[in-house]
């Protein structure tokens, strides 16, 4: 069955005329329309857009030209620009928009040949833990559809471990991307800030955010990252370095490798089941020769009270743009303040405004120094704290959520508890850290994740190491009960 085989293995069969780009695409389609409505993964599809991909993909299949992932349907989280695609954040407020240009990672994907499924749900703006904040649907986890799939890029989550799409991409401002993928067993990949151009990703945090993509295995994350990367002289922040390569990507070995187990992050705080996974884990990668010792980083404590003034101090900046002036929803009041005013309490959810209250007030005058000023002093402390521990570590693992996946609602009347379920994912966006998570067994039958994090610019050897140690693991990439 076509959708059941990875990114990698529909690749080699495209490029083998085994199938055509079209056969794949309709087979994608076909179990998106028989399973979607279960799931709620994706908010827009556009049968006649992708058709018209596919067709271009198949035209550089059969020039030889396109690149190693040619035919290959993509589904893209949907604060990622597409030019003709509806692109609405799952906000109201931007529930109509249709862009008249391409994102740089979307960009990238047609100039290789990749296919366009459609736009994933998402918490509105990505402010989320859960995909509940979603302006239009729910989401649901394929393992247990009463469950959540995680937050905030839940429905590429969702999409790939459901087998509706092989790869998707999302976006990840403090866990985003492997959180969702700890707890709907697959894998997620945070690159390097600066490694993937955010030109085209409607911003929320602009220090934290970073695209990255899901897969079902290391192999083919790793090939979307390659895909996606490399210098875009539009984002001011994107470094100038090549894309990811996929040399020496099989060639790794865990024996002498030297991991850091993060003790802050295996106490009491994380569930008792996925402590046990991850401890399984680790002695999977002891017996294979891996130097496997315990580490202690006390900042890594502080860092969800940093991120949450942080984080909304950059999006009360950034979704000022949103005042029904210029795009998007526009409500009638009294002269131009009233428009505005009225514009956004219609058009933002309760997260959303909540977040931009808290960053503007961090940001005000006389609160500044205390909250802000002290947030970033912090940042830096934890930065310089990961950095020395780097000094003799390859990379440092933890589990990737303290629990595994929990019931939709479950958690909707304690908002600390489910921003503390970034305690793990957190800090390597506050260091620029690339970080990986894949999945290491289950508990309950539900998937837990381990985390991995190498220092900055080591995307490469991180995705060596991560894919050694997911061939290791005996339970890396069970597939959820799905018809």
């Amino acid at each position: 069955m076509i959708t059941t085989l990875t990114a990698s293995q529909l690749a080699e069969g495209l490029r083998r005329r085994e199938w055509s780009a079209r056969e794949v695409a309709q087979a994608h389609l076909d179990r998106i329309a028989a399973q979607d409505p279960h799931l709620g993964a994706f908010l827009t599809l556009d049968t006649q857009e992708t058709m018209r991909w596919a067709d271009a993909a198949q035209a550089m299949l059969d020039s030889g030209e396109g690149g190693p992932l040619c035919g290959v349907p993509v589904a893209l989280k949907d604060n990622i620009v597409t030019q003709g695609v509806r692109t609405t954040c799952a906000s109201r407020i931007l529930e109509n928009h249709v862009p008249v240009y391409d994102a740089t990672v979307t960009a990238k994907l047609r100039e290789q040949g990749l296919v366009l499924l459609g736009k994933t749900n998402m918490d509105e703006f990505a402010m989320g833990t859960s995909t509940e904040n979603s302006a239009f649907q729910l989401t649901r986890n394929p393992w247990d559809t009463e469950r959540s799939p995680g937050g905030s890029s839940g429905g590429s989550a969702a999409a790939v471990a459901g087998e509706l799409v092989p790869l998707a991409l999302g976006s990840d401002t403090g866990g985003s991307i492997r959180q969702p993928a700890s707890l709907c067993g697959i894998v997620g990949f945070k690159p390097t800030y600066g490694r993937c151009s955010r030109y085209g990703l409607v911003a929320f945090g602009s220090s934290l955010d970073q695209i990255g993509p899901f897969g079902r295995t290391v192999e083919d994350a790793a090939r979307l990252a390659s895909a996606v990367t490399g210098h875009d002289p539009m984002d001011s922040t994107s470094l100038q370095v090549p894309p990811i390569s996929l040399e020496g990507l099989k060639d790794g070995s865990l024996k002498g490798l030297r991991i850091g187990v993060l003790s802050e992050t295996m106490g009491d705080t994380a569930d008792a089941g996925v402590r046990e996974c991850v401890s399984q884990a680790i002695e999977v990668l002891r017996r294979e020769g891996a130097d496997v010792r315990e580490i202690s980083i006390p900042s890594i404590a502080y860092g969800v009270t940093t991120y949450y003034i942080i984080a909304p101090a950059e999006a009360s900046s950034n979704l000022a743009r949103f005042d029904g002036v210029r795009y998007g929803l526009r409500q009638e009041g009294k002269g131009h303040i009233g428009m505005m005013e009225r514009t956004r309490a219609v058009g933002f959810g309760h997260e959303v405004k909540a977040r931009i209250m808290i960053g503007t007030y961090a940001l005000s005058a006389g609160y500044y120094d205390a909250y802000y000023l002290r947030a970033q002093q912090v940042r830096a402390l934890m930065k310089r704290d990961l950095e020395r521990a780097f000094e003799d570590l390859d990379v440092i693992l933890s589990p990737t959520s303290p629990i595994p996946a929990f019931k939709i609602g479950e958690l909707s009347a304690d908002p600390l508890a489910l921003k503390l379920l970034d305690v793990c994912t957190i800090p390597a966006n506050m260091a620029g850290c690339p970080a990986l998570s894949l999945n290491c067994g289950f508990t309950n039958g539900l998937p837990v994740g381990l985390h991995l994090m190498a220092p900055a610019l080591a995307d490469e050897k991180l995705l060596q190491i991560a894919f050694a140690v997911e061939s290791a693991l005996p339970n890396a990439t069970g597939r959820p009960p799905m018809p």
